[in-house]
């Protein structure tokens, strides 16, 4: 059976397992200044399933469209589902909510397991490249991690960055709790397994007992470690996922420059390094957007 892999811009894949497609996150819109991918939400036909990561509009804004055209099932944590029905109103029947433990079938030859994950620390310092070490911020409380999130968000509304950002921010943010909670998803198909995870964290029970063909890692900010910031480079914290897992191919994704002025691309030198160095048996695969690439089979 053949699976190939659409890389649509920050976590967002395209994945067809034979016939059935299945969307990995849903955001393809993004502000003028970033570089199009060359799909749009509202231009999408085909879709079986939308899996979401987590509730952020970075992940999120895109499957209420998708869902709406091609009755896709959209699967996501209950504040996904929450946002989707509430303020978007998609139909309870095309909604399923998970928390982590769930088995699902999804057609086709393909089942998926749900595990819990963890969002990045967007609320600690982040290196300006991925080999820039980044100590400190750990033990700091829940309220003010929360506090520096808010403030964050609000400079985006605010139009600090720009009508641009704050026009897109004002069209796309749903403002959920949070992030819903983080999810990472093993799917599991007849030609291999593949891990997704959307944001650069991780708890290491978990991820330690999963041996998947391929890894879809994110590649951008703090990387989050059974909830602290990792104290070191995301090189080493991408590399460490990839000697946890011990996966035959690993395709990164997060790591374009999907809002301008904010982003800038994740130069991928070091963590070329790194992979190379800690987990030389795992190939890398750096693939451009809307590449069809034949990840299995």
């Amino acid at each position: 059976m053949r699976v190939t892999l659409d890389w649509l811009g920050v976590a967002t894949f395209r994945l067809t397992v034979g016939e059935r497609v299945i969307f990995l996150d849903a955001y393809m819109d993004r502000v003028p200044g970033a570089p199009p991918v060359g799909l749009g939400a509202a231009e999408v036909a085909r879709a079986d399933y939308v899996l979401v990561g987590h509730s952020h509009f970075d992940h999120l804004w895109g499957a209420e469209r998708i869902a709406a055209r091609t009755g896709a099932t959209v699967i996501g944590s209950h504040e996904t589902v929450r946002l989707l029905h509430d303020a978007d109103g998609i139909a309870e029947e095309q909604l399923v909510a998970v928390a982590g433990g769930e088995p699902l079938d999804l057609g086709g030859g393909v089942r998926v397991r749900v595990y819990p994950s963890l969002h990045s620390c967007i609320w600690a310092q982040m290196g300006a490249t991925a080999d820039e070490a980044c100590l400190g911020d750990l033990g700091v409380a829940y309220q003010e991690r929360a506090s520096r999130v808010t403030r964050s968000f609000e400079m985006l509304h605010g139009g600090a960055l720009g009508e641009d950002v704050a026009a897109h921010m004002k069209a796309s943010d749903r403002h959920p709790r949070s992030e819903g909670g983080s999810l990472a998803y093993l799917i599991e198909t007849p030609a291999g397994s593949i891990l997704w995870k959307d944001t650069s964290g991780h708890w290491t029970g978990i991820l330690r007992d999963l041996r998947p063909d391929v890894a879809l890692l994110a590649a951008v900010g703090r990387g989050n470690v059974d909830g602290e910031p990792v104290q070191g480079t995301l090189a080493d914290f991408v590399a460490s996922e990839v000697e946890l897992l011990r996966p035959r191919t690993v395709v990164l994704c997060h790591h374009d420059d999907w809002m301008p002025p904010l982003t800038r691309p994740t130069d991928v030198a070091p963590l070329r390094r790194a992979l190379a160095d800690r987990a030389p048996g795992a190939r890398l695969v750096e693939m451009d957007y809307l590449a069809a690439y034949p990840i299995l089979g």
